[in-house]
């Protein structure tokens, strides 16, 4: 059996946060409860009844703050965050209050984003391909109209290149560069 580590990550109001590693990553609650000025038992039973963390809650012996060998209920670190987005902001102690809140707000935001992120690309992607097939319509447009410049400009250089002195001459003496039908 390996030795578990204990890993301090936070302290909240006077209060360290534990990580207990012994080949997962998990947290002791009762601190987080003394922090927020909860009742450990009572979240021991809530956890107990959910049908997700319940499966995940067990005892594991870490060092405790006063260094000593405790037996802590723990849950896998990465449902901490979901556990901590559940408790009523309500029922913490009035010094902890805001920061709960800003932490549940924080949770919000970040499920917000992870849900419509995709969202946001397929929209982000479609507005793009709009204004792409707008410049795509455009240029297609102003390719027309330039070719048919270019086949008229193809043409009178056709005419010019045909032109002759003797033509020039009949037009007495003057270049004309448009032919009278064209020139109406």
């Amino acid at each position: 059996m390996s030795e578990s580590k204990t890993i301090k990550v936070a302290k909240i109001n006077e209060v360290d946060i534990l990580v207990i590693e012994n080949g997962e990553k998990r947290v002791a609650i009762k601190p987080i409860c003394l922090a927020l000025g909860i009742d450990a038992d009572s979240q021991r039973k809530k956890l107990n009844e959910d049908p997700i963390l319940s499966s995940t809650t067990v005892l594991s012996t870490a060092v405790g703050a006063d260094g000593k060998l405790r037996e802590m209920v723990t849950i896998p670190l990465k449902f901490v965050f979901g556990w901590l987005f559940r408790i009523d902001s309500r029922n913490v102690n009035e010094a902890a209050r805001d920061s709960v809140l800003k932490y549940q707000l924080m949770c919000y935001e970040a499920l917000y984003d992870y849900f419509s992120s995709y969202a946001d690309f397929v929209e982000q992607k479609q507005r793009a391909i709009e204004q792409q097939l707008d410049i795509v319509e455009k240029a297609k447009i102003n390719f027309k109209n330039t070719r048919g410049i270019l086949e008229d400009a193809e043409k009178q250089l056709k005419v010019l290149r045909q032109f002759s002195y003797s033509d020039f001459n009949i037009e007495r003496r003057q270049l004309k560069l448009f032919p009278e039908e064209e020139m109406n």
